[in-house]
């Protein structure tokens, strides 16, 4: 089946359609006219006029839902009733819309934000999701009257005034709404039973290294040190996001020359591993390894660790850490009225198999399987959201993917960890349990780089006896609306890292119904990791698990289509910050019409994706998206002092 978007549609010829000049984060009225906004009103914007910014907290009358049926807007101050969440819009050639402007490969928040940035400028744009769920790693499932998160455990930057906050308002018209947790919102437990240290980690630009200071006396001046690396390490993160937007003969001349390790402290410090920079501010072991516990949030252990990475991640949970208000799933739940409201769709179960070319290897459209049928859809624009690995090695066809150009970036990147996620539901409330809005990070010792080369080099047998270092938090003790929906019931999610390798030669079997041997092998983990959690939360005891399930790389493979059981994309390690890498792998591929978003492009994490569907914007839009949050967050701080009355 074939549906044409392109070529003989009743698309009007370029030079006769309206366009949309105004940015989809808007830099502020030529007017003076007040903030509202942007797009809200339905009309078409002035071409000459750029688009106001829209106030931190917008609340229109009404919301469209993903059926297309409008409801009362959601009150964003009050309390809330519990939502209905309508199901998700499965995959028909009759609901692929008309007249596409683009088409996005994978629901992640890389595609979604992309998609929501275009269709702030009236892009007409289609998500396809292979999945039954729209989202990636934020979306949500439910088990025995259990939901659980995939991916979204904490989020820094969600100060009012901060660009990534007024990126996310904009791309849920101001409805997502997010709790901040306790502070102390990380906790760092290192060591066996009878010897377990307990560190807080305290987001607050002085608190944190004051805190720090109380458990360590006598190591102030590494402290000091440290924090100051950090910082000055962490601002030089806008040179990546400089080279992967320059043409690319200016960026490789940039790189060539040697110049971005003295324009930018990040690419200076990009070459030096998490353990060198720690060994050498102390000779304390336990404030080295508080120094690096938080590397599980990238998935490389220290010593092959990029400082320049570890300071992103540092800084951005400094002024605290937040959840979102209703779970996961909320953030596409309000992102795809936006892309409804457009003209374009979010359809799941749409699985694209390969994408299509022209005879100029002109990228023209996609092909989505349709039980044994293939659906040809076609558009002018093609992205990817779904990984570099997958896009260049699944979706071309064999003779493009043999290209030298694609070859060179696939030999830049490499595989990242595989992800093990334990989920559980628990009888009780969270005063009942113990449970706070707060994360516990626990390893077995403070050695980090020989605790993780054991346990990756030993068998899975061995390793799934003994796990390092596991992340423990409760989704339900961090979303206030929690107890509305589950009331007396709570949850835990854990998260560790696992080889693909160890779980691979069960891979076809059927995900419901795989083999009783690789079902054996996951109990052992689940019950390693259950055994921690007993033993550091005194509250919790075995009669209070009413549902315990594990998923494994291979898991991940089948619900979020990732080519190893990766929870962060390709690799994270040393060789990925190089500025050869940033200068190379852009959102721009080598054929016309195909471009690259979300994590691969730029970093992992939500907030990774979603500044590498700015970088994509940028690309396609041919202006810079990574600016316009800026000018936003400046003219949104500043609006907002003068209703307080600063």
């Amino acid at each position: 089946m074939k549906i044409s978007t392109k070529e003989g549609s009743r698309r009007p010829p370029p030079g006769q359609r309206k366009r949309n000049t105004s940015g989809p984060l808007g830099r502020g009225s030529a007017k003076g006219r007040p903030p509202g906004p942007a797009g809200a009103t339905g009309r078409r914007a002035n071409p000459g006029a750029r688009a106001p910014p829209i106030p931190t907290r917008p609340a229109p009358p009404t919301q469209r839902s993903r059926t297309g049926h409008c409801r009362p807007a959601r009150n964003p101050t009050g309390p809330q009733p519990p939502r209905i969440k309508e199901p998700e819009l499965g995959f028909l050639a009759s609901k692929v819309p008309d007249n596409l402007d683009a088409v996005i490969i994978g629901s992640g928040i890389g595609g979604l934000g992309l998609a929501g940035l275009l269709a702030k400028v009236g892009k007409k744009v289609l998500v396809l999701e292979q999945h039954d769920r729209a989202g990636g790693c934020c979306h949500t499932f439910t088990e025995k009257g259990f939901e659980f998160d995939v991916g979204i455990h904490y989020i820094g930057e969600m100060l009012d005034h901060k660009p990534f906050r007024c990126v996310v308002d904009q791309l849920t018209n101001g409805q997502l709404q997010w709790a901040p947790m306790e502070n102390p919102f990380d906790h760092v437990v290192i060591g066996p039973p009878e010897n377990r240290r307990h560190y807080p980690i305290y987001s607050g630009r002085t608190r944190f290294p004051e805190e720090l200071k109380k458990c360590f006396p006598g190591e102030e001046a590494a402290i000091d040190e440290y924090l100051r690396l950090v910082k000055k390490t962490g601002r030089g993160i806008w040179f990546v996001a400089v080279l992967k937007q320059l043409p690319a003969f200016l960026a490789e001349l940039l790189v060539r020359s040697g110049l971005v390790k003295y324009l930018s402290a990040f690419f200076k410090m990009a070459p030096h591993s998490l353990t060198e920079v720690v060994n050498r501010l102390t000779e304390n072991k336990d404030l080295r390894a508080v120094f690096s516990y938080i590397f599980g949030t990238y998935g490389n252990m220290p010593k092959d660790a990029s400082f320049a990475m570890h300071s992103l991640i540092v800084t951005h949970y400094l002024n605290g850490a937040w959840y979102p208000k209703g779970g996961a799933s909320e953030i596409a739940y309000h992102m795809i009225p936006i892309i409804e409201k457009a003209g374009g769709a979010v359809l799941v179960r749409a699985p694209v198999n390969r994408i299509l070319f022209n005879n100029a290897r002109e990228a023209c459209g996609v092909s989505v399987m349709k039980g044994q049928e293939e659906v040809h859809i076609h558009a002018p624009m093609v992205i990817s959201n779904a990984g570099i690995f997958n896009t260049y090695q699944k979706l071309l066809p064999k003779e493009l993917q043999a290209m030298p150009a694609i070859q060179r970036q696939l030999s830049m990147i490499k595989h990242g960890a595989g992800g093990l996620n334990i989920f559980v539901g628990l009888d009780g409330t969270k005063e009942e349990l113990g449970l706070k809005a707060d994360n516990y990070w626990i390893f077995t010792e403070n050695n980090f780089d020989e605790l993780l080369t054991k346990y990756r080099d030993s068998s899975r047998e061995e390793s799934s006896k003994s796990i390092p270092i596991l992340f423990v938090a409760s989704p339900s003790a961090k979303d206030p609306t929690w107890e509305e929906r589950s009331p007396g019931k709570s949850t835990l999610s854990l998260v560790s890292f696992a080889n693909y390798d160890w779980f691979e030669e069960w891979k076809d079997d059927k995900v419901t119904n795989r083999a009783s041997n690789y079902k054996e092998l996951k109990q052992v983990f689940i019950e390693t990791a259950l055994q921690v959690v007993l033993e550091v939360f005194p509250k919790i005891s075995r009669d209070k698990v009413e549902y315990i399930d594990a998923g494994t790389p291979i898991t991940n493979t089948h619900y979020i289509g990732t080519p190893k059981g990766e929870i962060y994309g390709a690799d994270h390690g040393i060789e990925r910050f190089t500025p050869e890498f940033s200068a190379n792998i852009r959102p721009q591929t080598p054929f016309k019409n195909l471009y690259l978003t979300g994590q691969d492009v730029f970093l992992c994490g939500f907030a990774g994706a979603l500044a590498g569907a700015l970088t994509c914007g940028s690309a396609i839009l041919h202006r810079n998206l990574h600016l316009d949050a800026l000018a936003l967050a400046k003219k949104t701080k500043f609006v907002n002092g003068k209703l307080k009355g600063v």
